[in-house]
């Protein structure tokens, strides 16, 4: 919180400190309430060394102070120095921050963000990865060492069952159930669900389940060891 808050005024970091306890009261994951209290800090900062806006040091100052205006020139700023996505993040976040300010604490009675309008996202498609592509992929790890048939697994059940990286990539020894063939996945925001994968997929996990079972790391929680 000390790195978060440096340079900003008492009054902007106490509302933050005050948000952050709301936000862990609340039981929001560790990485949304950063993230959160990361816009607000930076949407302070900014006002205090790089807004035109003459009348921003009484913002810079005091949240309750921000207008819509400096909302504006801010998130045209993030679009111009970092991209429409990150804009995109931070107004989101700034919802939330004076939501806060306005529900919760009363300290405002409108929010600078009621007429803001969201940066635009170009619609990007993804590209799908190909089965000739997965199948050269997969071939990396022929064998039967621990670390091919733990990354064969990997693989399998990213390409099975589309899971985000971070959800693969943190699963738990408990999170996989081979009698039923499926993988409870623990997304973002809280948000669990159970996907069922195919038999060469169940294969795959199961070859390393029983590798990882003669592992000397073997007794700890986590899914995927190092090698």
């Amino acid at each position: 919180m000390n790195k978060i808050t440096a340079g900003l005024s008492k009054t902007w970091s106490g509302f933050l400190r005050d948000w952050d306890r709301s936000l862990r009261s609340g039981n929001h994951p560790e990485t949304t309430r950063y993230n959160y209290l990361l816009a607000a800090a930076q949407l302070g900062r900014y006002l205090g060394e790089y807004s035109p806006d003459p009348d921003a040091d009484d913002a810079a100052e005091d949240p309750t102070d921000v207008t819509r205006a400096h909302v504006e020139v801010f998130q045209a700023w993030m679009i111009e120095t970092r991209s429409a996505a990150t804009a995109l993040n931070k107004h989101k976040a700034l919802q939330q921050f004076f939501k806060w300010l306005m529900l919760a604490e009363g300290e405002i009675d409108r929010s600078p963000m009621e007429r803001v309008r969201q940066p635009k996202m170009p619609q990007k498609l993804v590209p799908v990865i190909r089965n000739d592509e997965t199948t050269k992929i997969l071939g990396t790890c022929k064998g039967k060492d621990f670390v091919q048939l733990r990354d064969e697994a990997i693989i399998r059940l990213y390409c099975n069952t589309g899971a985000r990286l971070s959800e693969v990539g943190n699963l738990m020894l408990d999170d996989i159930d081979l009698t039923t063939e499926s993988v409870h996945y623990h997304g973002k925001g809280s948000k669990e669900r159970r996907v069922r994968f195919g038999p060469k997929t169940a294969r795959a996990v199961s070859s390393y389940l029983r590798a990882r079972a003669k592992h000397k790391a073997a007794h700890l929680p986590d899914l995927w060891l190092a090698g």
